[in-house]
Order: C-alpha cells, then sequence, then structure tokens
C-alpha cells in the first residue's frame, strides 16, 4: 500500500483550530455562492488561514438558503401561456472570529480576498473595541481643538476698513457714490 505524502493528507482532515480566550467576536465574514463544492472549498480555505495566522475561528455555520424565483414569457404578446420560469438558490455561510487583533483581522480579510475563489461573495462586518476611557480622552482633544481655533475664528472675516455700527448707513452711502449707477 502506497501511503500519501503528509502535506496532501492534510487536506483530506479537518482545519486546525484554536481555541478563544474571551469569546469576544471580532468578525462575521459571510460568504455567498450559488455552487456548494465552490462554497464548501473557500470555507475550509478561510478556516485553514485563520489557523495559521492565528486566530480563533468557528464555523462555517450554515446560514438560510435565498430563494429568487422569477417567470418570463418566452414569446411575445399573443403567446401569453408560454412562459419559463427560472430559480436561483443562493447558499450562505458564517465564519465567525472571535478574540481577534483588529490588525490581524484585516490582515486576514484582505488575504481571503487576495486568494479570492471565482463565484464567492463575502461580507464582513468588523467590530473593534477600544477602552472605557476613550470619552474623556475625546472630550480633551475637543478642548484642545476649540482653543487653536479661538485664535483664528477672532480674526475670521474682519476688515480694519469696516465701520463700526454708528457709521454703517454713511459708509453704506458712500460706497453706493463709488458704483456707477448706484441709487
Amino acid at each position: 500500500l502506497s501511503r500519501m505524502p503528509r502535506a496532501l493528507e492534510a487536506l483530506y482532515l479537518e482545519p486546525l483550530r484554536r481555541r478563544a480566550q474571551y469569546g469576544v467576536p471580532t468578525c462575521d465574514l459571510q460568504l455567498r455562492s450559488f455552487s456548494l463544492r465552490n462554497l464548501e472549498f473557500f470555507c475550509d480555505f478561510a478556516l485553514r488561514a485563520a489557523y495559521y495566522i492565528g486566530l480563533p475561528a468557528f464555523g462555517p455555520v450554515p446560514l438560510p438558503r435565498i430563494t429568487e424565483r422569477w417567470t418570463v414569457p418566452k414569446s411575445i404578446f399573443v403567446h401569453k401561456k408560454a412562459q419559463e420560469n427560472f430559480e436561483r438558490i443562493t447558499l450562505r455561510r458564517l465564519i465567525q472570529i472571535k478574540d481577534g487583533h483588529p490588525e490581524t483581522v484585516q490582515y486576514w480579510l484582505a488575504f481571503l480576498q487576495k486568494h479570492a475563489y471565482y463565484g464567492i461573495g463575502m461580507k464582513a462586518n468588523v467590530w473593534e473595541f477600544s477602552r472605557l476611557d476613550v470619552a474623556k480622552e475625546m472630550e480633551q482633544g475637543l478642548k484642545k481643538t476649540n482653543q487653536l481655533l479661538e485664535s483664528k475664528w477672532e480674526h475670521m472675516g474682519a476688515n480694519d476698513k469696516m465701520p463700526f455700527m454708528e457709521n454703517l448707513e454713511e459708509f453704506l452711502a458712500n460706497e453706493r457714490r463709488k458704483i456707477p449707477g448706484g441709487r
């Protein structure tokens, strides 16, 4: 009996998986296709890529099929009863990444997009989490920005030749005289 090489044998085994330490979802990748064979192949590829990049991946979870049906007349006006029915079934799978670093998840998604398989559509929802004191930092940043802008706003639209409110009517009258045909 001839034995297959280890690298080839690994293709027939399930992809290896990493355990999630906290279980916080980082990314949901939804794969869509009209062909089950292509979809299963790319799901396997995505899970193997996630393992070797170091991401704990879960799935593929089968999502409900999307069935679209429509009817088209075979002929023109008089032959209305001669119609053809068409149906398109979209198969979907969900792969979820938990406890992944945002940069690593972006790298994984870029890798999958670079090596995309024909007939497969991908949609990813990515979540990023930040510290609890982000609101304080944003408020401090707003105060600094306001201080920087105050000096700029003081001179905005200022004109040294502009008269005060008392002399406004006199100024407008002089300006009208300068304009040819002014009233």
